[in-house]
């Protein structure tokens, strides 16, 4: 039987297995093409031929039918027998208006700067440094303070990901055992202020760089919660907010190595109140041979910025590091998981 998160087809022949696993590098190109032309916008009304999207994107029209073929090949599209393409409900994602959109997040991880940090994989396999580094001569943070357009994207991205998830982490984990919750890396607000609203005795500090603090500030205020939920713009590596009974931080372990995590870990562990736990959004790398997805996250993490995705073991000795045990990790029905920790004794 075929493991559906395999690349390719296990009933091939290994020479078509392999085609299929390097040709899946051209698909997602054209996916990006889609991505940044805006197709999925334009389709979301109903089917269009190659020529009506070339006049509305200023594309060549034999070109962009030969992209729209692939990715109808790809089950991106659909195309019928008068050469009109419509969306199916994965290449509906990449449209701007709906709930679950990827179209920021395939603009970057498919995009220049991303692009270009992978178009040299071998210097972080054979140095160990980071790829991303390489290329632009200074890390992926400082690039982004420096190109705002950059970043604008990238926040926009992290936000479409992370939006993803929080339903699925609120679906498998309890936040109204606590009074105070800190969202250490909390990017917009969208997973706060999605717990504030399922829990309204709960209070929240959201705690990020003061760029996206700004715009959490706007989403907390928005939402009504601006009396019950505090924007710190702080860097969470010198400091985070005491008393919270729970520190949350999705998503941003991930993004660091294992002596920059257990600061940032200790620094939560010095801020929290006595019978506090740390809550932690992340994948977990399963054991063997699945095929899964959080597996090729964490070769992205090392061109990138040198972070890493985890095993379970691996957390368990990252949280042990900062002063944690592990109490359970939960996992939900996406790629991320829930891993909760207390004081050790």
């Amino acid at each position: 039987m075929n493991d559906p998160n395999q690349i390719y087809n296990c009933d091939d022949q290994p020479t078509t297995a392999m085609l299929r696993v390097v040709t899946n590098f051209w698909v997602s190109r054209a996916v990006y093409v889609a991505a940044k032309l805006g197709l999925a916008d334009l389709l979301k009304d109903g089917p269009k031929t190659a020529e009506e999207l070339a006049l509305a994107t200023e594309a060549h029209g034999p070109s962009l039918y030969r992209v729209l073929r692939a990715l109808a090949g790809a089950g991106i599209l659909v195309e019928d027998d008068q050469h009109r393409f419509t969306l199916t409900a994965v290449g509906a994602v990449l449209r701007t208006d709906v709930e679950g959109s990827l179209r920021a997040w395939v603009s970057v991880q498919l995009g220049d700067e991303h692009y270009r940090a992978w178009g040299d994989p071998l210097y972080s396999v054979q140095t160990g440094e980071i790829a991303f580094d390489h290329v632009f001569g200074m890390g992926a943070w400082k690039y982004r303070a420096q190109n705002p357009a950059h970043a604008k994207v990238f926040d926009e991205a992290m936000a479409n990901l992370t939006g993803i998830y929080n339903n699925a982490v609120l679906s498998n984990y309890s936040f109204s055992q606590f009074r105070r919750i800190v969202d250490i890396g909390g990017g917009d607000g969208g997973l706060l202020v999605a717990i504030l609203q399922r829990n309204p005795a709960v209070k929240g500090v959201l705690v990020d760089v003061p760029h996206v603090a700004e715009k959490a500030q706007k989403r907390i205020e928005g939402a009504n919660l601006a009396d019950r939920c505090q924007v710190v713009a702080a860097d969470a590596f010198k400091s985070v907010p005491n008393d919270g009974d729970a520190y949350i931080l999705s998503r941003v372990i991930h993004d660091w190595d294992d002596s920059r995590s257990v600061d940032l870990l200790r620094n939560c562990h010095c801020a929290m109140a006595a019978d506090g736990r740390v809550v932690l959004i992340e994948g977990v790398i399963p054991d063997g041979n699945e095929s899964h997805i959080i597996k090729y996250f964490d070769l992205n993490m090392m061109m990138l910025n040198g972070g890493r995705e985890r095993t379970a073991e691996d957390f368990k000795a990252l949280l042990n590091a900062a002063g944690f045990n592990v109490l359970r990790i939960i996992p939900t029905t996406t790629a991320m998981s829930i891993v909760e920790a207390e004081r050790a004794a």
